[in-house]
């Protein structure tokens, strides 16, 4: 039996945060385990941190101090803040892209600049920073058409506008009207793409890429793809008709050339790619690239992991990618993510949650938090929009959704919805 040698810092707080820890806990070579900040169901698996996700020098310093063998950034925001940049000035492996390669992610229209630079299929789109331009351009392409914030916002920066009125409405919104801050200032507006949309996960390191997997995101908040765009309402993986040999060849066309390109262009990427495709009639094209496991499909996909996932992310952090293959089992896996009540708008915070406990005890149903808290009566209540991934694995997607809604029922707390319909598209 390996001895266990490695002390990890996770950064992060959210169901993504409580699934990666969950993962990592279960590695023969885990001595210790630090998440900043975390959540009430990380500290089941490891030690809380009160240090914020973007406190850079806080988290160096926290780092440094215990002896941290690997930073693990769970989160977009604290990659393109420089986290990376920061431990390797610290001379601490971390298992995430620089600042210049996080690029990829913080800025939609540097992603176009590379998709064209390296021949990579993707919507046809331009960059808008003056708000009547941006009108205008949109007037004349008509609807539908996609609205982007430029930088990051939380995954709610994306309009997919059904009408002109809904498009306009986007843009003065985001540009004029300041609704994502300085995310919006600046717009990438493009074609409306028509398929599928699954995500793509790989393990990168220069100019190779390893296949993670693959899931199915559900984005918006109603059944039947209803309502606003979400961070996420569940997901399933692996995605119908989008199996191994697909992914491979999406990885070809969609990954490989990207990181050939960044390299060339001396910001080499290396981490975790998950690239949003969307399935066309004509073949996979790219929506975008995220540079971090997606949240809710990291609930969906890391449960399917049979191999470790630390001595993986260990080799990326030190430029190469490992040995060891990266296994999933054959099961299928649902999960669906339990919102507050006013979620994507203002989620309404503090009601207590019962059934957790009742809902992990259940075969193959495993309970990841996300927007919860602990309050002075040390009671589990709701602290952000999307609150619980409950997230279940079965031998066929119907038997993993019915198992999923299951756990589902048995949880509950005043003002808990969530979507009924999360594998359907899949059987």
């Amino acid at each position: 039996m390996q001895e266990k040698t490695m002390r990890v810092l996770l950064v992060g707080s959210g169901g993504r945060e409580h699934a990666l820890a969950a993962t990592l806990a279960r590695s023969p070579e885990l001595s210790a385990l630090f998440i900043a900040p975390g959540n009430p169901g990380t500290a089941e698996v490891g030690v809380n941190v009160p240090i914020g996700a973007q406190d850079v020098p806080a988290l160096v310093q926290f780092a440094l101090e215990q002896k941290v063998d690997l930073v693990i950034p769970g989160p977009e925001a604290p990659l393109v803040a420089g986290l990376a940049d920061a431990c390797a000035r610290a001379k601490l492996a971390c298992a995430g892209p620089t600042q210049a390669a996080a690029r990829l992610e913080g800025s939609k229209s540097f992603t176009k600049e590379i998709c064209y630079a390296a021949n990579i299929p993707t919507a046809q789109a331009e960059r808008f920073t003056d708000v009547n331009a941006a009108l205008t351009y949109v007037r004349e392409k008509g609807a539908p058409i996609v609205i982007k914030a430029d930088g990051l916002a939380a995954g709610k920066g994306v309009v997919v506008a059904t009408t002109l009125a809904e498009a306009e409405s986007a843009v003065q919104d985001m540009m004029a009207g300041g609704s994502l801050g300085d995310a919006g200032r600046c717009v990438v507006i493009e074609d409306c793409l028509v398929g599928e949309e699954v995500s793509l996960f790989a393990f990168c390191a220069g100019e190779t890429a390893t296949l993670i997997g693959a899931a199915q995101d559900h984005k918006r908040i109603g059944d039947g793809d209803t309502g606003p765009n979400t961070g996420g309402m569940g997901a399933v993986s692996p995605p119908k008709g989008f199996g191994r040999a697909e992914q491979e060849a999406a990885l070809d066309l969609l990954v490989r050339p990207m990181l050939k390109e960044m390299v060339r262009r001396g910001t080499p990427f290396r981490g975790v790619i998950f690239a949003g495709l969307m399935l066309t009639d004509s073949g996979p094209q790219l929506i975008e690239y995220n540079v971090r496991f997606g949240d809710p499909e990291a609930e969906a996909l890391l449960p399917r992991l049979t191999s470790d996932l630390l001595p993986a992310l260990k080799a990326l952090a030190e430029d190469r990618l490992d040995t060891a293959p990266v296994t999933f089992s054959d099961q299928a896996s649902v999960c669906v993510v339990m919102a507050a009540r006013g979620y994507p708008g203002a989620p309404e915070k503090g009601a207590v949650i019962s059934g957790v406990e009742d809902a992990n005890k259940l075969p193959d149903v495993q309970v990841f938090q996300a927007g919860t808290k602990l309050n002075a009566a040390g009671e589990l209540v709701v602290a952000g929009g999307r609150v619980l991934v409950v997230c279940a694995l079965g031998d066929t997607v119907k038997q993993a959704q019915e198992r999923a809604y299951e756990g589902v029922k048995a949880i509950s707390w005043d003002g808990a919805t969530w979507r009924t319909d999360i594998g359907n598209r899949a059987l």
